[in-house]
């Protein structure tokens, strides 16, 4: 299991943070996301399942881009 944090541009309320979660929802070995209205997600997953790039990329497709942390 691999755990960090990543931030992301796009979230700018609650309902922004609901819709990461969407978008993330059933990725197939992410364990668990938790993002805050800062823009930090916080990713827990199976790196024998699937990679961070592939997750970034899920979220990107939703409107989520990585930013360089501030």
């Amino acid at each position: 299991m691999v755990e960090e944090t990543i931030q992301v541009g796009g979230i700018r309320c609650e309902q922004c943070v609901m819709r990461l979660g969407k978008t993330l929802e059933g990725h197939d070995g992410l364990e668990y996301a938790n993002a805050t209205l800062m823009g930090r997600v916080v990713l827990r997953y199976d790196d024998e399942r699937t990679t961070r790039d592939a997750l970034v990329e899920q979220m990107a497709r939703g409107g989520f881009r990585e930013q360089p942390f501030v």
